[in-house]
């Protein structure tokens, strides 16, 4: 029997020169906050999804940031009542997503995010130790956690 797959997502931690990061807040549901983020199409490689993701969601291009490192192997599952999400492009059912994070350093002056209102409403810049695990649903938390450990040294 195959397992059933997580489905391949760049996230994308954005900071500025004052260490600040950037936050997203979901268009649904409101008062979800989280980091960039979006699937990886297939024959694409992860940095090129982050790439087109941040240009899809906020509207930075590659020329505004450098990409300082990338760690892989962040998973978690979908809640049991969101079980069996099909990915249209793909058509296939997935259980989670299998996260690669990318550290973005924004150029100087960093460009306000261009928020349309399809993936998030609004945004903010905060330091990474502000970052409030109740901002997430209660599937996320762990990988939040350990991205905010594995990034900043802080136990969240």
């Amino acid at each position: 029997m195959q397992a059933e797959p997580y489905r391949p997502n760049a996230a994308m931690i954005f900071r500025r020169s004052d260490g600040r990061i950037l936050v997203c807040e979901r268009s649904k549901p409101a008062g979800a906050w989280q980091f960039p983020q979006g699937g990886i199409d297939s024959g694409e490689t992860a940095e090129e999804a982050a790439v087109r993701e941040s240009m899809e969601e906020i509207g930075y291009p590659p020329s505004v940031y450098e990409i300082v490192f990338s760690r892989s192997g962040y998973r978690y599952r979908y809640p049991e009542e969101a079980k069996g999400r099909i990915h249209k492009k793909r058509g296939i059912s997935y259980i989670g997503q299998e996260q690669t994070y990318f550290m973005c350093q924004l150029q100087q002056p960093a460009p306000a995010p261009v928020i349309d209102g399809r993936e998030f409403r609004d945004y903010k810049w905060i330091y990474p130790e502000e970052f409030d695990m109740n901002w997430l649903p209660e599937f996320k938390k762990d990988v939040y956690r350990q991205v905010l450990k594995d990034f900043f040294g802080i136990d969240a």
